[in-house]
Parts: C-alpha cells; sequence; structure tokens
C-alpha cells in the first residue's frame, strides 16, 4: 500500500493539471509522519521537492480548503509562508491581492466560530501568524486601510474580534520586538510610527471592550494585547485615559484577569516620564500603587502565610504570586521617592501605609521556595540597600557605624530610619537562603547525600555574588543587627532547633561572605565565637556525614577572614594544623577542600609562615617541612599538587636566598628522591621508562615541580637545574 503511494506521489509534482489531488497529499504527508525507514525517506524527498517548487503556492487554496489532515494544512501555510519571506515582492500585484483576500477570508471564516477545538485554534493561530509576515510587507503602501479594516471587522463578532486582537499583538511584537535583524532600520521606524498614528482607533476598540464586554476570554485577550502595546504607547494613553483606574478596579480582583492585569500594572510602573511629563503624573503612580495595595489586601490578606500558599497553590497562584513579585520590584524601585513622600505626607511615617504592605508582601515572598521568584526579590533588594548606602552620611567610611546609634540624626538619615525593620527582616532572609560560593566543595546533593560538587554552577555563583553583595551592604548599614542575627542562628545549630545541613551551609556562607564588613575588633571577637561554637557542634554530632559538613564550613569559614588570620598567629597555626587533620579525612570532598582552604590561607597569610612568632621557637614552615610526608601520605596527586604550591607561596615570603634555597630543598627532597632513583635506573636499563606506572611517576613530579614554581617563581630556578 505504502509503494503504491509513492509511486503516484510523482503526480504532486506535476503542475500542467488545474488541481492538486489533495487526499494524495494527506497520504503522502501519513508516510513520511508515521512510515519508518526508506518510505519515511522517500516520502521526505517527494514532500521536499514539492515544497520547493516556485509553483507549489498555487495549490495550497485547495489543500487549505478539502484536505482533511491538520499536518497537510501546515505543510500548506509552510509553503506560502516560504513564498512571503522569500518571493514575495517579485509576484504579480494582483496575485499578491489575491492570497491576501483568501487569507483573511479564511481567518474570518474559522474566527467566526466560538466553539473551535484546540487543534482548530493552534491551526487558526498558525494562520494568524502567516497574515502578520503578509502584513509586514504590504502595510501601509499596498493595505493603508489595515488598522481600519481589523477594527471595523472586530465590532460585529465576538469571536472575530478576539482573533483580531491575537492578530495585533502579533504585530505589534513584529514590529517593536523582533523587527531587528528582520526588516531594514528605516522599514521599522516606519511601521512604527505608522502603528503610533493610527493607535488611537485601536485603544478606542479596546476601551469599548473592556468597559461593556461580558464575554471573558474577548476580554482576557485585550488584556494581554494591551500588554503588549504597554512596552511602546505613547505616554499619554496610559496617564490621561482611565486605563489604570479600569485595571486597578475592575479587573485585578477577577480571578481570570488577575496575572494579566497585574502584568499591565508592572509594565506601567516600569514606564520612565520624560522630563517635561506633567506632575499629575506622579500622583496617578501614586494613586496606582495605592488602589493596587487596597485590592491586594483582600484579595491575599496581611497574615497570609505567602510561601506556604505558594506551595500549596495552582499554576495560576504561583504566576500571581511571581507577577506581584514583579510588580512590587518595579514600582517601589522606579518610583519610590514619590511614593515614600506621599506615604510619610499623609501619614508621617511608612508603617501602616500602602509602602508598609508592599514592603511586608516582598519580604514574606523573598521566602518562597522557589528560585526564580527569589532572584526578583534579590534584585530588587540589592538595589535598595545599595541606594540607602550611598546616602549621606554612610557615604563616606569615616561615618559607617551602626544605624541604630544614628537615629538621634533622624532629620539626615530620614529614609534609613524608616527602613529599619524591614532592612532587619531581609538581613534574616538573606543568610538563611545564602547561595553557595565557588570555594565550596563538599554540598548537599539532589538525593540528600555529603558529595564534592565537581561542575562550578556558573548561575549559583552569580547568585552567591549578588547575595553577598546585599549582605554586605546590610551589615555597613547595621553590623550588629548582622551579628545579632547570626549569632542566635549559630546557637539554633548547637541547640539542634534548626539544625540541619542546609540551614548551617547557608549560615556559614552568609558568615564566610561578610569578611571585611565588620571592625577588626567586632570581627575578632565574632570570628572566635562563630570557629567556637562550630569545633564544640563538630564535637557534639556523630557520623562521618555530619562532620564533613560541618568540617568543610569550617574550613570555608576561616578561610574568608584572612584579616584575622594575619592578626593572631596562634590561631592561624591551631587553623592550619586543623586542615592538616582534614587531610587525612577520606570523606569525599573533604580533602580537596582542605588544601584549597590551605593554599587560599598560605597565599594572603604567606609571611607569617616564615618568620619566629612569639613563643615559637622556629618559623612554622620548619615544622611544616619536617612533617611533610605525614601530612600528604593520604593526599591524592592532584591534590599534593595544590599542598605543594600552597607551601611554596609561604617559601617565597623568606627574604634571605640562603634560607630561602634551603627550605625548596627540604620542601622538594621526597619528588627528587624519587627522580634520582628513576634515572639511576634508567641508566642502566632505558626500557623502564615504558613502563606506564614509572612515567606515571614522572609525570607526576614533574607536576609536583610545576605547581611549586608557580608560586615560588625566580627563586625555584635551582631546582630546575637540578631536574635538568
Amino acid at each position: 500500500m505504502a509503494e503504491e503511494i509513492l509511486v503516484k506521489a510523482s503526480k504532486l509534482l506535476e503542475f500542467n493539471t488545474p488541481v492538486i489531488d489533495v487526499s494524495l497529499l494527506d497520504a503522502v504527508i501519513n508516510l513520511m509522519y508515521c512510515g519508518t525507514g526508506e518510505i519515511q525517506r522517500k516520502a521526505q524527498e517527494i514532500l521536499t521537492m514539492l515544497k520547493e517548487n516556485n509553483e507549489a503556492w498555487t495549490r495550497v487554496d485547495a489543500v487549505l480548503e478539502y484536505s482533511r489532515s491538520l499536518q497537510s494544512k501546515y505543510f500548506a501555510l509552510q509553503i506560502l509562508e516560504n513564498l512571503i519571506n522569500t518571493r514575495w515582492r517579485r509576484l504579480p500585484r494582483d496575485q499578491c491581492d489575491g492570497i491576501k483576500k483568501y487569507l483573511v477570508d479564511r481567518i474570518i471564516s474559522i474566527s467566526s466560530n466560538p466553539s473551535l477545538s484546540e487543534d482548530e485554534k493552534v491551526f487558526l493561530n498558525k494562520m494568524n501568524m502567516v497574515l502578520v509576515q503578509i502584513v509586514k510587507r504590504e502595510w501601509p503602501k499596498h493595505w493603508p486601510t489595515f488598522i481600519s479594516d481589523i477594527v471595523g471587522s472586530s465590532r460585529s463578532n465576538e469571536s472575530l474580534c478576539r482573533n483580531n486582537m491575537v492578530i495585533l499583538k502579533l504585530l505589534s511584537e513584529e514590529v517593536f520586538d523582533f523587527s531587528s535583524g528582520q526588516m531594514t532600520q528605516t522599514k521599522a521606524n516606519h511601521m512604527k510610527q505608522q502603528f503610533c498614528s493610527e493607535f488611537r482607533a485601536i485603544f478606542e476598540l479596546c476601551q469599548h471592550i473592556l468597559e461593556s464586554s461580558t464575554n471573558v476570554m474577548l476580554v482576557e485577550a485585550t488584556l494581554n494585547t494591551l500588554l503588549g502595546f504597554l512596552v511602546w504607547i505613547p505616554i499619554g494613553y496610559i496617564f490621561e485615559t482611565n486605563l489604570i483606574e479600569s485595571l486597578t478596579s475592575k479587573f485585578l480582583s477577577v480571578l481570570p484577569f488577575r496575572n494579566v492585569t497585574l502584568m499591565c500594572l508592572t509594565e506601567i510602573a516600569g514606564v520612565t516620564f520624560p522630563k517635561n511629563a506633567p506632575s499629575a503624573y506622579s500622583s496617578t503612580i501614586c494613586r496606582l500603587f495605592s488602589r493596587t495595595m487596597q485590592q491586594l489586601n483582600t484579595m491575599l490578606p496581611p497574615h497570609t502565610n505567602i510561601p506556604e500558599a505558594y506551595a500549596m497553590g495552582t499554576d495560576n497562584d504561583q504566576k500571581c504570586i511571581s507577577n506581584l513579585a514583579l510588580f512590587l520590584s518595579t514600582i517601589l524601585r522606579q518610583h519610590c521617592k514619590i511614593i515614600e513622600a506621599e506615604c510619610k505626607e499623609k501619614v508621617g511615617q511608612l508603617l501602616g501605609t500602602p509602602f508598609d504592605l508592599a514592603m511586608n508582601y516582598l519580604l514574606a515572598i523573598s521566602e518562597v521556595d522557589d528560585m526564580e521568584v527569589f532572584k526578583i526579590c534579590l534584585d530588587y533588594w540589592n538595589w535598595l540597600v545599595a541606594e540607602l548606602y550611598r546616602e549621606p552620611p554612610l557615604a563616606n567610611p569615616l561615618l559607617t557605624m551602626n544605624l541604630a546609634i544614628q537615629l538621634i540624626r533622624k532629620d539626615s538619615l530620614c529614609t534609613r530610619y524608616h527602613y529599619i525593620p524591614y532592612l532587619s527582616r531581609l538581613r534574616s532572609v538573606i543568610i538563611s537562603r545564602m547561595a553557595k560560593p565557588e570555594e565550596v566543595l563538599v554540598v548537599e546533593n539532589d538525593e540528600g547525600e555529603v558529595v564534592r560538587e565537581t561542575i562550578m554552577d556558573t548561575d549559583a555563583i552569580s547568585l552567591y555574588r549578588t547575595m553577598r553583595e546585599t549582605l554586605v551592604y546590610l551589615t555597613h548599614l547595621d553590623c550588629a543587627d548582622t551579628e545579632r542575627i547570626m549569632t542566635e542562628k549559630l546557637q539554633n545549630q548547637t541547640n539542634g532547633s534548626e539544625w540541619s545541613w542546609k540551614n548551617l551551609n547557608c549560615l556559614c556562607w552568609a558568615i564566610g561572605s561578610i569578611s571585611g564588613a565588620l571592625m577588626e575588633e567586632d570581627e575578632k571577637r565574632f570570628l572566635v565565637m562563630v570557629i567556637r561554637d562550630l569545633l564544640g557542634l563538630c564535637e557534639q554530632k556523630r557520623g562521618k556525614e555530619n562532620k564533613a559538613v560541618i568540617a568543610s564550613n569550617i574550613m570555608y569559614v576561616v578561610g574568608q577572614y584572612p584579616r584575622f588570620l594575619r592578626a593572631h598567629w596562634k590561631f592561624l597555626k591551631t587553623v592550619i594544623n586543623k586542615l592538616f587533620e582534614f587531610m587525612h579525612e577520606t570523606h569525599e570532598g573533604v580533602q580537596d577542600m582542605a588544601c584549597d582552604t590551605f593554599i587560599k590561607i598560605a597565599n594572603k597569610c604567606r609571611r607569617h609562615f616564615v618568620i619566629i612568632q612569639a613563643g615559637e621557637k622556629e618559623p612554622f614552615i620548619e615544622e611544616i617541612l619536617a612533617s611533610l610526608n605525614t601530612i600528604i601520605c593520604d593526599l591524592s596527586p592532584a591534590q599534593v599538587h595544590v599542598f605543594y604550591e600552597a607551601v611554596g607561596y609561604a617559601i617565597s615570603a623568606q627574604p634571605v636566598q640562603i634560607v630561602r634555597d634551603n627550605l625548596i630543598e627540604r620542601l622538594m627532597s621526597l619528588p627528587n628522591h624519587t627522580w634520582d632513583d628513576v634515572i639511576l635506573k634508567a641508566t642502566t636499563n632505558v626500557e623502564i621508562l615504558k613502563d606506564i606506572e614509572v612515567v606515571k611517576n614522572l609525570v607526576n613530579i614533574l607536576k609536583t615541580n610545576s605547581a611549586a614554581c608557580r608560586s615560588i617563581g625566580h627563586p625555584f630556578l635551582p631546582q630546575v637545574i637540578i631536574l635538568v
């Protein structure tokens, strides 16, 4: 049967017949989609030849009219779309007009039916997209009445009107969003100007629908179309009409329209006023904000547990919370000053105002367990705390003090003073959700296992950097409150009330992220307490996995505070010795992190390894070299290379050449001994150099030398000569 169809299929390529055999085309397309092997390949070949034929478009109307196969109709539209994109301007005018009229008539016929199946809706949308491709080439020169035609026909049938809204939205996107690279700049600008000049008729149609229609699907389509327009329409249509009033008072509280209305309000909130904008625009923004918050107060009562509501909600509920986050972060960022001023002018403070409600909503949404939603909130918080930090007097580092102490200067700190309760809650949220830094190697995977991280997640690193910057600003604004929250959370780890790997990780990553943000004495007191409690927690908890998590956090925290380590030798020595202990811990990732922390500390505190510290008989580097074999005996070759590079940093700080050369000689004695042994054996039996294990040893020795040379630099030259 399939072979017979393929034999007949050649008739599809004969264009001397007046009509196409539509049923034969349906059969061939069915073979292409459902056939296998050679049959499918031949069907595909025939269809490709048909599509590439310059006369193929003349068969499109018959296929769209008579085919019973949806795939065949899509195939016909592909042929038509290819014609429009490649040869439209070469067609005679009467043929262009004929194609245009046929497509419009088909769209009107299909879209006038209010009871379309899902397949028919998808097909109609494809036809809409093809029509828009024609409009881009015809309007306004060859189709000057397009806008008036589409507006006029919209008043005759609600189903047709709904589809016309879809067409207008698609055209708007093509002209204002996707025009780059698809049409010349001159053409794009001309179409934009034409759209703007004829927009009044479209806007009046939208207004008429929003004011009078009770058809839910039509109103929703109109709001979605309006959403696309808000990006570019002249600002007067937004601020000098009743549009904002309709959105906030009529549609926001209606469930089917809630999300698209919030998205419209977000676009409006993001509008930047021109310099000559009337002052009434600012008042309109304030009314938009207050009315929206009034509606939200009813829709989402302030006592609602938003993270729980999000977790238990439907897709639409979750989209609503996400859209609310976008709206609040946009309007508070774009129009912060006028909204603050309006609230303080009416009430004298921010507490109890729409602004207060908005901030508490945004803080609650920041706790939602969805990273994309959190990023929306974080972007706003990062901007806000940076703005607050830059305001006088805190812009001067000499005046950067505990914000609470400065409350007596309310006149100069008016904005920051009103933000204090929100910032305190924000600190707790950021600390509880701190992202993983790139230095951390031991993490909990999706299966709840503690493993070594092998692939760096660039999104996670970017998130961490933004969160770190936000928390550093928050610490500068009130270091005492940051310290208080971290201390409480650490106590809740040690007493078990909030113990979990995730909670401990986030807390320690947050503690590490504020390195340098505290005054030196405060940092000393705080860090000693943190390390003491973490070491106590390590002793308290049982199980290798628990200890591995705690150990990785201890290593991370101490590695982030080189200023403290440089100022406290005994603590530095204790930390290094603890790292050497961790180098014998076989749990996955712990040894890697111990080596990475050691190299970080050795690099930043190198001088302290080569001088005789108070209460010591010799430099610490001497102790390390004396115990070298014991320290590295459980490390892998790659970890040994990191260790050697770390010790190299310490040795490079020794200014006396004779002493430095001696240290290098002792550091390299182990690999040199192995090297000499292999070379000696090779002088009597060169075949030994073909042994895989011997070659591996030699390569490993060279890598060890390379690692040490990288950190020691030019003074390593005598060691290189030994190898040569």
